[in-house]
C-alpha cells in the first residue's frame, strides 16, 4: 500500500525561524499485512502544536521531548479511524488518538500506544480531541485549578496574556498577591534562551513587592486528573458553557504551511489539519 507521508526537511536552527520548506512531503509502502497487537489507520485529524518547534532541534532542551530525525516521518497528536486490527481491545470502526501519531495518511500501528475515543463526547467534532476536549483543554483547566488558586464567586480577576491560542482562548493568569501560570511561551520558541526566560530585575523586584508568585506548569505531571478533566470539558462543552474555535487547513501537503502559520499567530483557537473525514459521523 503506497502512503503520504512528512518528513524532517531541515532544521531551522535554535535562533531560527521555522517555515514550511523545513518539511517534506513524499510517499511510503506500508506492508500489506499486519501483526498480532497492531492496528491499520486511516488518519482523520493531525495537530501542530509550538512545543513542536522545540522537536525541529537536535536538542530538544528537555528530557520528555525526543528530537525529530531529519528524513524521518513526522509525528505529534492525531485522530483516526481503525481499518483493520489484530489487538484485543481494538475493532475495526474505532476512533483512535495518540500524542505520537505519525504525519501519515494511513499507518500502522502498535494498538498499546492508543487510546480509544468516544465520539459522543464532542458530538462527533473529532477534531475537538485535540484541542479543548484534549490536551490543549486539559491544559488550561488543571493550570488554573491547580495553580491559578482560582475559586467561584471570590471576585477574582483572570488575564489571558496569549488569548488566541489553543489554551490561551480557555484559560489564564491573574494580579495583585496573584499566581502567574508559566506554560508555554511561543514568543521565545525560536531563541536559543532557557525556559523560562529570566525577569529584568525590575519586574523581579516588583513580583516580590506585590507578593505574586511565577510557577511554571506542566500538564503531564498531573494525568491522574485527565479522565475527569476530559469529562468535564465534555460537559461544559455540551451545555454551551465551553466556545470551542478551530482554524482547520485541509491536506497533508499543507502540514508545513499549517505549522508554520501556527507559530506566526496565523490560528484563532487550535490549528488543525483535516487529513480525511469520516463519513459515517
Amino acid at each position: 500500500m503506497i502512503v503520504q507521508r512528512v518528513v524532517l526537511n531541515s532544521r531551522p536552527g535554535k535562533n531560527g525561524n521555522p517555515v514550511a520548506e523545513n518539511f517534506r512531503l513524499e510517499e511510503v509502502s506500508l506492508p500489506d499485512t499486519i501483526n498480532e497487537g497492531q492496528v491499520q489507520v486511516r488518519t482523520l485529524y493531525l495537530s501542530v502544536d509550538p512545543y513542536m518547534r522545540c522537536k525541529m532541534n537536535e536538542d530538544t532542551g528537555t528530557d520528555y521531548l525526543a528530537p525529530w530525525q531529519l528524513s524521518q516521518v513526522v509525528d505529534g497528536g492525531g485522530i483516526g479511524i481503525i481499518e483493520e486490527s489484530k489487538h484485543i481491545n481494538l475493532a475495526k470502526g474505532d476512533f483512535v488518538t495518540s500524542f505520537f501519531w505519525p504525519w501519515q495518511t494511513k499507518a500502522i500501528l502498535d494498538g498499546n500506544g492508543l487510546e480509544k475515543v468516544d465520539p459522543q463526547l464532542v458530538d462527533g467534532h473529532l477534531s475537538y480531541f485535540l484541542g479543548a476536549i484534549g490536551m490543549p483543554g486539559l491544559t488550561s483547566l488543571i493550570g488554573v485549578q491547580e495553580k491559578g488558586h482560582i475559586s467561584a464567586g471570590s471576585n477574582q480577576t483572570m488575564v489571558v496574556s496569549g488569548a488566541a491560542g489553543a489554551c490561551g482562548s480557555l484559560a489564564g493568569q491573574m494580579n495583585q498577591n496573584s499566581h502567574i501560570i508559566l506554560c508555554g511561551q511561543i514568543s521565545q520558541y525560536n531563541k536559543d534562551v532557557p525556559y523560562p526566560p529570566p525577569l529584568p530585575p525590575a519586574v523581579e523586584a516588583i513580583l516580590k513587592e506585590r507578593n505574586i508568585k511565577r510557577e511554571r506548569f506542566m500538564v503531564l505531571n498531573y494525568k491522574d486528573k485527565f479522565e475527569p478533566g476530559i469529562l468535564q470539558l465534555s460537559q461544559w462543552f455540551k451545555e454551551g458553557k465551553l466556545k470551542i474555535k478551530e482554524t482547520v487547513i485541509n491536506g497533508l501537503e499543507n502540514m508545513g504551511v499549517a505549522f508554520q502559520s501556527m507559530m506566526t499567530g496565523g490560528n484563532i483557537g487550535k490549528q488543525i489539519v483535516c487529513i480525511s473525514e469520516d463519513s459515517s459521523l
